[in-house]
């Protein structure tokens, strides 16, 4: 139930989207990651409670064997990820960029993007400087925008019990 609600919902953002800036950068949509996580733990589960109502065998193997190798991929990422740091952290940061640069175009990503520095305390990917890669608060005299040499709101600090 939970995964088909995972699904609706991303299909439901994802219809709400405007056609630009849904095709804008589909690696870093949220509603297509919650598309994509619902489908996969919708088939899985349907794998196992079909296979443990039904007694059959075939599923039940389906079911344990998809989850040893998700147990499996995220074993092998968190070892991966500690050998080779850097160049996870590169890419982490990569798509923290990417992001930052679709930053306004994409309601939803403005919103996981404002939740992530909030609850971390952090602004931008490295630092606040980051933010200058997007047009609404880059630093060139050529930017027209009331947001020009700044950063979005979710980066300030607030005091403490606020």
């Amino acid at each position: 139930v939970i995964s088909m609600l995972l699904v609706a919902a991303g299909v439901y953002a994802r219809l709400l989207k405007h056609a630009e800036a849904a095709l804008a950068c589909p690696a870093v949509d949220p509603a297509i990651l919650l598309i994509a996580v619902g489908v996969l733990t919708f088939l899985i589960t349907f794998c196992g409670c079909v296979g443990s109502l039904r007694e059959n065998i075939c599923l039940l193997q389906v079911f344990s064997v998809c989850l040893t190798g998700i147990f499996l991929l995220q074993l092998a990422a968190g070892v991966l990820g500690f050998v080779f740091s850097d160049k996870a952290r590169g890419k982490v940061s990569e798509i923290i960029n990417g992001a930052i640069v679709h930053y306004r175009g994409d309601l939803d990503l403005q919103n996981l993007i404002d939740f992530g520095q909030k609850e971390f305390g952090c602004c931008g990917g490295v630092s606040y400087k980051d933010w200058s890669q997007n047009v609404y608060f880059n630093c060139t005299a050529a930017n027209p925008s009331r947001e020009r040499c700044s950063v979005p709101f979710s980066c300030c600090l607030r005091p403490p019990g606020q």
